[in-house]
């Protein structure tokens, strides 16, 4: 997308598909559903507004839940807006561009942070700072949504108590079973699989960029640092820049590993209860 970085109104119509095929996907499908019942008032229609939880169709969420949503898109892009533009509103990283266009690149960026991944601008030559809020937007899940009440769910009941074997249990997979513990060792195989690499060409290879690839892989978004010959210390003989992500300079090992983040990224709904993905700690 970088060669369409100018084609703000391409940008423009990509911006709302990405956010209503993602993120606002369950606050769309809610208000479509609502939509039929408010012109057709069918009982099937009613049914579905009132019992979500029943029917655990998991894009169906509640009508809070919906609204919070919302919020929490919007609020997250808002974030990312202010700090990408501060930091890099002057910078080579929008050069060219003018200052329309700049606003709708930059909004078009943080908006793919979240899922798509399509990227109008070079990463490598980001803040370090605006690199680290894309990681955390892209660990986020999509669904994520700062919800008032925890566990809130319309018509589930509530569980009174719970014996001393689940809390237990409970507290082992918070504890040592978590996400982020599940990245941590992943990031440490990878940083250990290309050592020598790091070492040899630190400013490609370096625990941020490998950071940045491996929770893009986990999100399943696609933002890549890439790799540039230019950086290099030591120039290698035959270096050429190619169209593809950073990972494509890994050992076969570390592309094994990050397949198995990509997997676990997909099928990690099995192992999350909830908004358990939002708490960072």
């Amino acid at each position: 997308m970088i060669v369409f970085s100018k084609n703000s109104a391409l940008l423009l119509i990509l911006i709302p598909q990405v956010l209503l095929g993602n993120t606002l996907f369950p606050s769309c499908l809610r208000f479509c559903v609502w939509l039929v019942h408010k012109f057709a008032n069918k009982a099937e229609t009613s049914y579905l507004l009132r019992n979500s939880s029943e029917i655990r169709y998991l894009h169906l969420l509640s009508g809070l839940h919906s609204r919070l949503l919302v919020a929490t898109v919007f609020g997250l892009i808002g974030i990312q807006f202010v700090v990408f533009s501060a930091m890099q509103w002057n910078t080579e990283v929008l050069a060219g561009l003018g200052q329309h266009e700049k606003v709708v690149g930059v909004l078009f960026q943080c908006v793919n942070s979240r899922h798509t991944g399509e990227t109008i601008v070079d990463l490598s030559t980001i803040a370090p700072a605006v690199l680290v809020l894309f990681v955390i937007m892209m660990y986020l899940p999509p669904y994520a949504s700062f919800l008032p009440v925890k566990d809130i769910d319309e018509g589930r009941p509530r569980a009174v108590e719970r014996n001393r074997p689940e809390i237990r249990r409970k507290i082992i997979e918070n504890l040592i079973f978590s996400q982020l513990s599940y990245l941590a060792i992943f990031i440490i195989m990878i940083c250990i699989t290309e050592r020598e690499k790091m070492k040899e060409d630190p400013l490609n290879f370096n625990v941020l960029t490998i950071v940045v690839e491996v929770i893009s892989a986990y999100g399943n978004v696609g933002f890549t640092t890439g790799y540039s010959c230019k950086r290099q210390l030591k120039p290698e003989a035959g270096c050429r820049d190619k169209w593809f992500g950073f990972s494509g300079r890994w050992s076969d090992q570390g592309k094994i590993i990050l397949m198995v983040v990509m997997v676990f990224g997909r099928l990690k709904k099995f192992n999350m209860n909830g908004g358990r993905g939002w708490k960072l700690l």
